[in-house]
């Protein structure tokens, strides 16, 4: 490499062989020259061959000349295109930054707002996993609950208290009433007679529907169907003798079972314990269908409670009578005023339409239409209207 006017060119190339060729020629000229002083007679051939050399020597110098303006343009084009290419691809990464940030700060935002979502649902499984282990607490000590007899008959009798408590007003039952006998009745509502106070006590043969429930074998499903039988057959037996009783109670009683499947089971599969204790006037009642039954008996309340209250609703039903006549005679007399200020409001209007009369023909100075008028006879000192 050779650096020529702060340029880099190689040997091989064409300008730099062109400059070696003048320096060449130069030097091959002062030989000539020389030789010339030494030989006069080819002093003018010589010189002539001189003179053309020179000339090519200065049109090569031209070409020269003019290669490297060109390639001093061709550079300066290169560094033009270098620096706009440099702008373009800096323009272009910049855009490629940009829309990277961008792509970046949506795909955070999309993260941010999945990982929140995803935290507010493992929020609610989480609240929905101790909704499931309370209720798994409640199951369990519901069974704890119904597998005591005790605690089992409690559960029968809030359940009882709480059908009763929503259908009948709360002077028409009691509660854990005690019977001449000395039994305690679940429930006793005052009915009254006929049929008289009817006894509602809650039973759950629980024991011997899981067994039946669980028998696989027709040898199980027989012997749990017979402690079925037994189980359901004594407790009709025990209310019968219990809570039927003669000038104290009505003829009858109700057994409250606190299980739907146990009532549908009874109904389905066992109709003869059914109509035993129908037998015994023992009526056996699931929740809904002891719902109704004392809709029923509200009913017949009301209508007893119509019946004593007789007197007293004929009594106001007078009253009533006597305050309708007197709301009608107010109202003719409403009527009548103002009927009367009707006829005082018409007559306001007569006198407001002639004052306007009398005013507009004054406004229009038209005292010729107002002679007739003034020979108004006058009343009271006044013109009559």
């Amino acid at each position: 490499m050779i650096r020529i006017q702060g340029q880099d060119y190689a040997w091989n190339d064409p300008w730099v062989l062109g400059i070696a060729g003048a320096v060449v020629v130069l030097v091959l000229l002062g030989l000539i020259l020389r030789a010339a002083a030494r030989s006069g007679q080819m002093a003018a051939p010589m010189l002539r061959e001189l003179g053309w050399l020179g000339q090519r020597v200065q049109m090569l110098s031209d070409g020269q000349e003019r290669l490297a303006g060109g390639l001093q343009h061709v550079s300066e084009t290169q560094a033009v295109s270098q620096s706009a290419m440099l702008q373009v691809m800096e323009q272009r990464l910049a855009e490629v930054q940009r829309a990277m940030g961008e792509s970046l700060t949506g795909t955070s935002m999309r993260t941010a707002r999945s990982l929140g979502d995803l935290q507010q649902r493992l929020e609610t499984i989480d609240k929905a996993q101790a909704n499931i282990e309370k209720l798994s607490g409640n199951v369990l000590s519901l069974q704890d609950i119904l597998s005591n007899k005790q605690t089992r008959g409690a559960f029968g009798e809030i359940q009882l208290h709480d059908i009763v408590l929503k259908a009948l007003p709360a002077d028409a039952y009691t509660m854990q009433a005690t019977l001449s006998n000395g039994r305690r009745a679940d429930c006793l509502v005052h009915l009254p007679n006929p049929p008289g106070p009817i006894v509602i006590d809650a039973k759950f043969p629980l024991e011997a529907y899981e067994a039946l429930r669980r028998a696989t074998t027709p040898q199980a499903l027989q012997e749990a169907a017979r402690a079925f039988r037994t189980s359901v057959r004594a407790h009709i037996k025990a209310i019968a003798e219990r809570y039927i009783l003669d000038g104290e109670t009505a003829d009858g009683a109700l057994m409250f079972l606190p299980s739907e499947s146990v009532y549908a089971e009874l109904h389905s599969n066992f109709p003869d314990l059914v109509r035993e204790g129908f037998a015994v006037k023992v009526w056996i009642v699931s929740p809904t269908t002891c719902m109704a039954t004392l809709n029923t008996m509200r009913a017949v309340l009301k209508d007893a409670r119509m019946r004593e209250q007789a007197g007293a609703i004929r009594r106001e039903l007078g009253e009533l009578y006597k305050d309708v006549e007197r709301l009608g005679l107010r109202v003719e007399n409403l009527d009548r005023h103002f009927g009367l200020a009707v006829k005082d409001i018409e007559e306001i209007k007569v006198s407001s339409d002639k004052a306007a009369r009398r005013a507009r023909r004054l406004d229009n100075f038209d005292f010729e239409e107002l002679a007739p008028d003034v020979a108004v006879p006058l009343v009271g000192g006044q013109a009559a209207e």
